[in-house]
């Protein structure tokens, strides 16, 4: 995903912000007592974190907004889809996981990607925030932005739901499978 090479056209911004809109009055436990009016007009004037939306929608995550922040006055749209992310999947966590690999290495990585789309991966608390919302992850697993002191000891974090439970497990950092991807939050 290169970032800057492309600008939506109205026609695609408009279908954005009606999917979007469509999503948020279908799940109106995910943000309460919010309101679309304001979110859209705050959208309408940020190119680049419509672009950010946009990507998030094309690589399958189905962006929603789970909150606001009164201090900083910022939506926070998380990756909502029921699976991980179907075009964000078979990465390792990072660039030097990735460089480190020997052979069989991935395309990519999730925290490259995710900078790419101008986005940041779900932290542990953000994470089990999504998981209050719903069940998320049943079948596939997610990388979550990993703290300094494990990584730098070769690992990292990683989620999913599992007998009705959020588990956070560990692997290393330079793994990847099919069924684990990424979760992405833009800050508005």
């Amino acid at each position: 995903m290169d970032k800057g090479t492309h600008k939506l056209s109205p026609a695609q911004q408009t279908d954005l912000l009606n999917t979007l809109k469509t999503r948020f009055e279908k799940h109106m436990k995910r943000h309460m007592g919010l309101d679309w009016s304001a979110i859209q007009t705050k959208l309408e004037t940020l190119p680049k974190k419509l672009q950010s939306l946009y990507d998030m929608e094309l690589t399958g995550g189905e962006p929603d907004v789970v909150g606001f922040d009164k201090k900083t006055g910022e939506y926070a749209f998380y990756d909502c889809s029921a699976e991980s992310p179907a075009g964000r999947r078979n990465l390792c966590y990072d660039r030097e996981a990735l460089e480190k690999r020997k052979s069989f290495k991935p395309k990519n990585t999730a925290m490259d990607i995710a900078a790419a789309m101008g986005i940041e991966l779900l932290t542990e608390e953000q994470y089990s925030i999504l998981q209050h919302l719903g069940a998320f992850d049943t079948k596939t697993s997610s990388w979550l932005y990993t703290p300094a002191e494990v990584r730098k000891l070769g690992g990292a974090i990683f989620a999913d739901r599992r007998y009705d439970r959020v588990f956070i497990f560990h692997n290393g950092a330079d793994s990847y499978y099919g069924s684990r991807g990424f979760r992405g939050v833009l800050k508005v």
